[in-house]
């Protein structure tokens, strides 16, 4: 006989355990079981009162935002929509079938007054690297460093060119949020500071983004996202917002490198990255002051291609500090530092005129003379290091920080920002890198990584 569904009278009690339809394997029991944010509700104390009507629960707000980010809803009011139909996202979030969503206003609201008074969500991204570390994830002896670009939400019709824009002509009171961020920054070191150079374009809605073609295709505004993972399991350790600008990002490096040693006290023993980062300041500052060992390319321009000999050809004494050429002459110094960080060695012209490999060493010139930057001593190190094994294992362990960069555009869609300014970049990143940890972590907690078995030779 077929059966038909009786909707003839509905039940008056209904015994419901949310509990019991989420599924064991659902990727929030995973991260609910690596997630506390029990302390939150401490830190944010001195920034609510004591009396008036209750607030929204902060635990709920983060809870929501991390489901947001880590599932890829990129839209606030998707979030709530999708909350409250959800019943594994509501049973995440602490909310019963009768608990009602908060409006997606509030998200906008808490974000740029007490969260961010109080650096709630820094903390939050804390807190996930130490149970990262707490659970083995961390190696703490290698790191990785890169950017990517990520789209600012600015319209290139709408931008004006740069040699009109002029900062004083914003008023504080009035401007947007996203143009007081700008003002906040002009004298940053990973914004306006970064370089002197006026960009090409300016967006007014956000005058923070930068006018960039470093993609090799259409030219658009963006930011850059920086990360410093352990090369380890990839755990990002830092995430830092700046200008889409090479200056910027090795200055976010720096930072981030510092404020992890100051934030869980861990130092890598060595540190790779792309050419980008291989200047002769940013190496120096690697291996005389920081002490680690830069498995970076370096940023190299002596190389001749006319034929005639290039800087390499010539050997440096340490000792004497000259240099040798390829015919047995010594170049000397007066040792002055010039504007470009450079030291010139300069050969006798009787020498060089006189000497038969003069057609091969400078042709259109009276005598060869070699520039030396005042740190080429760090820039050797890495030339020395890049000769290695180790620099080879390196090169590929970086590759993972390139797959969170497609990670976060592909699978958690975060190709373009939705939120304006420095601080907004910021909050995005921060959720994203948030949201890839605590999947890294479920993951790998859940089910305990494969032990390599070492060969047995007999």
């Amino acid at each position: 006989m077929m059966g038909r569904l009786n909707r003839d009278q509905g039940q008056f009690l209904y015994c419901f355990d949310l509990d019991e339809v989420v599924p064991e394997d659902h990727l929030v029991r995973a991260i609910a079981a690596v997630l506390d944010l029990s302390w939150v509700y401490a830190e944010l104390a001195p920034y609510y009162s004591r009396f008036g009507r209750p607030s929204l629960d902060p635990v709920l707000m983060i809870r929501m935002l991390i489901v947001g980010y880590v599932f890829a809803i990129r839209s606030e009011r998707a979030l709530c929509r999708d909350v409250r139909v959800n019943l594994a996202y509501r049973w995440f979030c602490g909310l019963s079938l009768e608990d009602k969503i908060p409006d997606h206003s509030a998200f906008s609201r808490v974000r740029n007054e007490r969260f961010r008074d109080s650096d709630i969500f820094r903390r939050v991204f804390e807190r996930v690297v130490c149970a990262c570390m707490a659970a083995g994830l961390v190696g703490g002896k290698g790191y990785a460093v890169d950017a990517s670009l990520i789209e600012a939400d600015a319209n290139k019709s709408r931008s004006v060119p740069g040699t009109e824009w002029d900062a004083r002509n914003i008023d504080p009171e009035a401007a947007s949020r996203a143009a007081k961020d700008y003002l906040a920054t002009l004298d940053d070191a990973a914004y306006g500071a970064a370089s002197p150079v006026t960009p090409k374009f300016i967006s007014p809605s956000d005058p923070a983004a930068q006018w960039t073609g470093a993609m090799k295709s259409a030219a658009f505004f963006a930011y850059a996202d920086n990360y410093l993972i352990d090369v380890k399991f990839g755990i990002i350790l830092d995430v830092e917002a700046s200008r889409a600008i090479r200056q910027a990002e090795v200055g976010a490096s720096r930072t981030m490198i510092e404020r992890t040693e100051a934030t869980f006290g861990i130092k890598p023993e060595w540190l790779a990255a792309d050419t980008a980062y291989g200047s002769a300041p940013n190496l120096d500052w690697l291996v005389n002051t920081k002490d680690i060992a830069p498995y970076i390319p370096v940023i190299d321009k002596s190389q001749r291609e006319d034929g005639t000999f290039s800087r390499q050809d010539f050997v440096y004494d340490a000792e004497r500090d000259a240099y040798t050429c390829p015919a047995g002459k010594t170049f000397t110094t007066t040792g002055h530092v010039n504007a470009d960080n450079g030291i010139r060695y300069i050969a006798s012209v009787s020498i060089c005129r006189a000497c038969p490999l003069k057609p091969n060493c400078c042709p259109n010139m009276p005598s060869r003379r070699i520039v030396r930057d005042v740190h080429e001593a760090a820039r050797d190190v890495a030339r020395t290091l890049a000769k290695t094994k180790a620099y080879e294992l390196s090169r590929h362990l970086r590759k993972k920080v390139e797959m969170l960069f497609a990670h976060l555009k592909r699978i958690l869609r975060l190709d373009r920002l939705r939120l304006r300014g420095p601080n907004g970049a910021q909050f995005e990143f921060t959720f994203a890198a948030i949201a890839q940890n605590l999947r890294r972590l479920a993951k790998l907690t859940a089910r305990a990584p494969p032990r390599r078995v070492s060969a047995c030779v007999s």
